[in-house]
């Protein structure tokens, strides 16, 4: 076809991934870890050497990233740690670092250690304050700013589009943790992020069976770039083809599935901010969240993830929690399934509120999964 498509049809057709060998429509799982060479020795395939870096599944899966993103360059990673692990070992002793504070545990808890055993310097701001992250970098002179938004679990809102302005301006690499917002709802490399990262195991996967991360770009001769991609293949830090078919498979109901849970997500959150049980409801999509015009300018949804304080102590979170039949107690978000997590169990150390239940909603029936909630809450 002549035109560009849409999301819809990208992921619905893989991208135009078919088995060439049995014009199958569904794209075969080549699981060679190595490729044979003819007589003189020359490969028979150029391009496949050895499965560390060359694998037609995982080129499938990272084709439908790279037109989902609207990016120039894709590469997938056995994890989304791994994936944010690539781009941060591109510092060097001396290098200066900005990261969102209040991002997932994991991700500051990793880079934390990292910049410290590297000697490089990290600084720490609420990127959602744009006059903060604005003068850290004007002070700081960062090389790589890596921010998330919506953010886990705090749903806060980032302009990446002034973020990317404030990181350029000090001469940095600016990083968009978008795990939440899926391809679907939000295009930050449009916004001027020089990197995309997703953890593929939660929406893009959304099946609850894939372990991936990915990174994308619209600069694939920078020399980040090049850096990342060496140390991928170097490192072994790469995706096996039976995770990238799952992920092909899973990706081609990805804008259907955001879809239903965005809408799902927003009418819970309504119904749940109006309830005498709760105190609030962290969710860009409701007007009185402090993020919810920026969220509006730059997002086509506002997600499936959102964070809910009820009246009250940890036991009472709990107890809630321990009601709930169809959202299930487990750690993780963007599955078809709905989930539910009271975070200061899992880490309390990190300044969660003991009332804060993090909720990822799925694809259910709205109105069982609001059944559930007022059972719960009654």
């Amino acid at each position: 076809m002549t035109r560009d498509l849409n999301p819809a049809t990208i992921a619905a057709h893989a991208a135009g991934a078919v088995d060439p060998q049995s014009a199958g429509v569904v794209p075969s799982i080549q699981p060679a870890t190595t490729f044979m060479r003819d007589e003189s020795y020359a490969l028979i395939r150029p391009d496949n050497v050895y499965s560390r870096d060359h694998s037609d599944t995982v080129r499938m899966a990272e084709t439908v990233l790279r037109e989902l993103e609207q990016a120039q360059d894709t590469l997938l990673f056995p994890a989304g740690m791994a994936a944010i692990a690539a781009v941060f070992r591109t510092l060097r002793a001396g290098d200066v670092a900005v990261i969102q504070s209040g991002i997932y545990w994991g991700t500051t808890k990793w880079v934390r250690d990292f910049c410290a055993r590297r000697d490089v310097t990290l600084h720490e701001v609420d990127a959602s304050d744009l006059t903060a992250l604005q003068t850290k970098c004007a002070e700081q002179k960062p090389a790589l700013v890596f921010i998330e938004t919506p953010s886990n679990p705090w749903l806060k809102i980032v302009d990446i589009e002034a973020a990317a302005q404030a990181t350029h301006d000090a001469g940095g690499i600016l990083v968009v943790d978008a795990t939440a917002a899926t391809p679907i709802l939000m295009k930050p490399l449009a916004l001027g992020a020089d990197i995309v990262m997703h953890s593929a195991t939660k929406a893009i996967n959304g099946h609850s069976d894939v372990l991936a991360g990915v990174l994308s770009t619209n600069t694939p001769d920078a020399k980040i770039w090049d850096i990342i991609k060496a140390d991928r293949h170097d490192a072994g830090a790469v995706l096996g083809p039976f995770e990238a078919w799952l992920l092909i498979r899973g990706m081609r109901t990805l804008p259907l599935r955001v879809e239903r849970m965005t809408q799902n997500a927003e009418t819970l959150a309504a119904f749940l901010h109006g309830h005498p049980m709760i105190d609030d409801v962290l969710y860009p999509g409701l007007p009185h969240h402090t993020g919810h015009d920026t969220a509006s300018q730059q997002m086509t949804g506002f997600g499936s993830l959102m964070s809910v304080l009820v009246k009250g102590d940890a036991s009472d979170a709990l107890r809630i929690v321990g009601k709930l039949k169809l959202f299930l107690r487990a750690t993780s978000l963007g599955g078809v399934e709905s989930l539910v997590e009271h975070r200061h169990t899992i880490e309390p150390h990190t300044g969660i509120p003991e009332n804060l239940i993090r909720v990822s909603v799925g694809i259910e029936d709205i109105d069982d999964l609001i059944a559930d909630w007022t059972e719960a809450l009654g």
